[in-house]
């Protein structure tokens, strides 16, 4: 009885939607890969030896087993990763954070990408297709079986986040295991399907860690900081030359630097005039703890309403093109910063007290309105019926350091449409993977 209750829970919510196919996905352009064929795999082995053991895993399933099914059947191949990314660079106070991001995004779409040519390749069944005996608990995919995209999306998050962070190994390792037994014991992949699909997104993983391995700048600071009114003071700048690592879609992060800021006089008399409310207040506080890249919150839950969590090559674009875009945005953004040393309200007026603590680097132009701008871009794009939700957001996000006291005006300024800019650029990128043609979907 349980088990058939366990199986009517994961299905109810899910009713008469299945898993868009995608066909063509195996031919979209690539970020750092020649093309998803490069990588094709080699037809699968005979799964006929297999059925019997699916069926017995399926009949001995625990409550441990079933909720492993549950959790990593929520959401696209890419999601729980995307949101353990977020926790991690998010607090990482090194240059490899942002970077990290980014690979973990790009590398998933590009192997999805290649995942898709393999599987529209061969054309595999799944084994509930092979044998009427084999349960599916979740969403019937309707994408070929070989290779798994899940475990897919498992060995490139392995290999990325073991690399970055080496301290986690163990724990991304276990969590691999756990995605590659749920597909199996969801009747949705066969063992050969999950050993060929880890096995293909560490070996794309691993070459765009050898791709990027430049991106990052290695100078040595001169510990230089100008001095003047007008900049920043303090002490330990953080991340002063990560403005000088490579960019994707940008010529180079000054590409679109933003003018030098204005006397930060007539800002400074604009923050000290303001009278914070009730709503000012909340909404400082609000987006001081909202990310983007993957774990944005607003991103995912537009992914869910379209049931695109349901389509693995749909999501993993998604996701990375906003991961480039926050890679680019960030070194453009730190370019500019150390470009201009702007100052903090509460260092050009000492008696000044900001609502939130002064983040340890220059204020212009602003990180957060930065952010904002991209979100008000690309996720419109993305999403084209949500674009006034989005451009909402970003007026809000940039608006919110205002708001917090650790920004002028201008910093907002500069930094939203220094966002729009680096957003509309990586629009024009995607729009030519093909992924748009013939879709209605964009």
């Amino acid at each position: 009885m349980k088990k058939i209750l366990f199986a009517v829970s994961i299905l109810v919510i899910h009713l008469q939607l299945t898993a868009q196919t995608e066909p063509d996905a195996g031919k979209w352009t690539t970020w750092f890969i020649p093309s998803g064929e490069e990588y094709r795999l080699s037809p699968p082995a005979s799964t006929k030896d297999d059925i019997t053991k699916i069926i017995d895993i399926q009949k001995n399933l625990d409550e441990k087993g079933r909720k492993e099914i549950m959790y990593w059947n929520a959401g696209a191949p890419g999601y729980r990763w995307q949101h353990m990314m977020a926790n991690l660079w998010m607090t990482d106070i090194s240059n490899h954070g942002v970077l990290a991001n980014m690979l973990l995004s790009v590398a998933t779409y590009d192997a999805t990408v290649a995942a898709w040519d393999t599987k529209y390749s061969y054309k595999s069944k799944r084994p509930f297709e092979v044998d009427p005996r084999i349960n599916v608990y979740g969403v019937r995919p309707e994408s070929s079986s070989y290779p798994c995209e899940y475990s897919v999306a498992a060995g490139v998050a392995v290999t990325i986040i073991a690399h970055f962070y080496p301290t986690m190994t163990d724990s991304v390792m276990k969590m691999a295991d756990q995605v590659m037994t749920s597909r199996i014991a969801a009747g949705v992949a066969f063992p050969e399907d999950t050993r060929a699909g880890f096995a293909l997104g560490k070996k794309i993983a691993l070459h765009e860690i050898e791709h990027t391995k430049d991106f990052t700048t290695k100078d040595d600071w001169d510990g230089i900081v100008p001095q003047g009114p007008a900049y920043w003071k303090g002490k330990n700048p953080m991340l002063v030359l990560a403005g000088r690592n490579k960019t994707v879609v940008l010529d180079s992060s000054s590409q679109y630097r933003p003018a030098p800021p204005p006397d930060f006089a007539a800002d400074m008399e604009e923050v000290r005039q303001f009278k914070q409310t009730y709503r000012s207040k909340s909404n400082a506080f609000y987006y001081a703890s909202q990310s983007i890249g993957g774990g944005d919150d607003l991103l995912n839950t537009k992914i869910f309403e379209q049931n695109l969590h349901l389509n693995a090559p749909r999501a993993a674009r998604i996701y990375a093109g906003i991961a480039v875009a926050v890679y680019d945005g960030f070194t453009a953004c730190w370019d500019a910063k150390y470009a201009y040393w702007g100052i903090r309200p509460d260092q050009y007026d000492t008696t000044y007290q900001a609502l939130l603590p002064t983040p340890p680097f220059p204020g212009y132009p602003s990180g957060h309105a930065l952010m904002s701008g991209i979100i008000g871009e690309l996720y419109s794009y993305f999403f084209p019926a949500d674009r006034a939700i989005f451009q909402k957001r970003a007026k809000e996000g940039a608006e919110s350091r205002f708001f917090a006291g650790i920004h002028f005006r201008s910093d907002n300024d500069a930094g939203l449409a220094l966002g729009q800019k680096i957003a509309n650029e990586v629009i024009r990128k995607i729009q030519l993977d093909g992924a748009d043609d013939n879709s209605k979907f964009h």
